[in-house]
């Protein structure tokens, strides 16, 4: 009988020694278990911190980087918006010298002339403004029932905290005489000369920051597609990277001239059925009230909300009936609907090609950042971007993400 390898043995030894314990009989759930398909995420932990650091120092750069970006945008935006009209004269044989003088001189004329027509009833509104707000007073006092409104007694007890924390510390000095609580009844804290300062202090801004969107608006439609050739010899010498260029800036270029447009033809078709609305109801100054919807439906979703709310106030002070507030506040929002709802989120869907989420969330992320303005040029943005994701390798996830 011939005998086994005695190293062979070891092997084969070691071997059952070593192999693992034979698995049970799995149930049936963990067999389910077992079989679903997990997705290996990989994270770069160094690229992802940098990636948080950048986005962050990015985001804190546009804020801090408004006043100049602001201006800068909305001239873009406006120029893109007027540069076909400059194009038809041109085709008339006028130089587009003479071209954009005389758009920009059209467009300031034209707003000079709207504020010119609504400025007395601009001024009827702030003239009843102490009226309004002792009318609001007496109202609030009569709902009340003679007690101390829930703002009187906030203002009360703010005031009682206050004299609380500054007499902390005060222990073994002469104690100062108690002050008694403000009255109730008494006249507030709230001084009217701060309001006016900072009210003309808005205004002197905003005419600044219109001027020089103006003068920005003229220099951009002088210069043409100068900048756009720029951009293009800039990309380098390859033909392919130009032709890329010159797409996207077509598309970015028809995308907003489509959008602006969009705006202006829906902003006044709302503000002229606004004016016939509310004269039709008999509310005082139609015309500055159509005016400030034309202005604020620029603000998607926000805008409506705010004309709403301004109109039905308004048709409160003035005919104090519940049924006239309703009437004001369903015709106003009734037409914010109509045509914000229906056709400016069809024509943006149509122009954008976005999804309704990720035009919502920008505008949140833009009115966060820059208020009013970021409400405005939010949509005109994102879809710069999208255009741009569209077209460059790497930003596929962002064009997914906001596009239908």
């Amino acid at each position: 009988m011939q005998l086994a390898d005695p190293s062979a043995v070891g092997t084969a030894a070691e071997a059952v020694v070593d192999a693992p314990p034979a698995p049970l009989s799995e149930s049936p759930d963990t067999a389910v278990q077992s079989s679903v398909l997990r997705l290996p995420i990989h994270v770069n932990a160094r690229g992802l911190a940098l990636g948080i650091i950048a986005t962050v120092a990015f985001v804190f750069a546009l804020q801090w980087a408004q006043k100049f970006l602001v201006p800068l945008l909305l001239g873009i935006f406006i120029a893109y918006t007027l540069n076909p009209v400059v194009l038809w004269l041109e085709r008339w044989h006028i130089k587009r010298a003479i071209g954009a003088t005389l758009v920009t001189v059209a467009i300031v004329g034209l707003m000079g002339l709207v504020i010119h027509r609504v400025q007395d009833q601009f001024f009827n509104i702030i003239d009843d403004l102490p009226q309004i707000t002792e009318k609001l007073t007496r109202v609030l006092a009569k709902s009340s029932g003679g007690q101390p409104s829930t703002i009187q007694q906030v203002q009360a007890a703010a005031a009682q905290i206050e004299q609380a924390t500054s007499s902390v510390g005060m222990e073994g000095k002469r104690a100062a005489p108690r002050k008694p609580p403000p009255s109730l009844g008494g006249s507030s804290s709230f001084k009217v000369m701060d309001w006016v300062l900072a009210g003309s202090m808005g205004l002197v801004t905003f005419v600044t920051q219109a001027t020089m969107v103006i003068f920005l608006v003229f220099f951009l439609l002088l210069a043409g597609d100068t900048f756009k050739r720029k951009l293009v010899k800039l990309t380098g010498p390859s033909l392919t990277r130009k032709k890329v260029t010159v797409h996207i800036l077509d598309d970015i270029n028809t995308s907003i001239q489509n959008y602006m447009f969009m705006l202006l033809v829906t902003n006044t078709m709302l503000a002229l059925l606004m004016w016939v609305a509310l004269r039709s109801i008999g509310l005082e100054n139609a015309g500055a009230w159509a005016v400030v919807a034309g202005l604020t439906h620029i603000m998607p979703y926000f805008g409506p909300l705010l004309i709403t709310s301004a109109t039905a106030l308004a048709a409160f002070m003035q005919f104090e009936s519940l049924r006239m507030v309703v009437l004001v506040a369903g015709a106003s929002l009734a037409i914010a609907t109509l045509v914000g709802s229906l056709i400016a989120t069809w024509m943006t869907g149509r122009i954008a090609k976005m999804n309704a989420a990720a035009v919502f969330v920008s505008l949140l992320f833009w009115g966060w950042l820059w208020g009013m303005w970021g409400l405005l040029l939010g949509v005109p943005v994102v879809v710069m971007i999208k255009v741009v994701a569209e077209r460059v390798e790497g930003m596929d996830v962002i064009a997914e993400l906001l596009g239908e």
